[in-house]
């Protein structure tokens, strides 16, 4: 039997949210990695400007990263296990959601024009 998508049922947004984490985690210009643990700390999470969000390389529609400014968001994905919300903007990323698959992070990441 193949495993389950979202076994631990996030919504929609939480999944949103989760799957444009991971894409600035890979980011290196913006997030720190610790070796010992594997978590991944964001230092700053980007802000809308007009329709879109840069991450990285991408250009996010802003209606997509609604749940990046969200602290409902963020408790949830706390209580869940796959972040800690730090001081100021800073988010860590545990191994476990780092490696949550939440089959959109194609879907909402486009190369960005400019």
């Amino acid at each position: 039997m193949p495993p389950k998508r979202n076994p631990l049922k996030l919504n929609k947004l939480q999944l949103r949210t989760l799957a444009l984490v991971q894409v600035l985690a890979g980011d290196e210009r913006a997030c720190e990695l610790d070796e010992a643990t594997g978590e991944v700390t964001i230092k700053h999470l980007p802000h809308a400007h007009g329709d879109h969000v840069h991450i990285g390389a991408f250009s996010i529609s802003a209606r997509n990263a609604s749940g990046l400014e969200n602290p409902a968001v963020w408790t949830a994905l706390s209580r869940k296990g796959f972040v800690r919300v730090g001081l100021a903007d800073a988010i860590t990323l545990t191994p476990m959601g780092l490696s949550y698959d939440t089959g959109l992070s194609e879907q909402l990441v486009q190369e960005s024009d400019h």
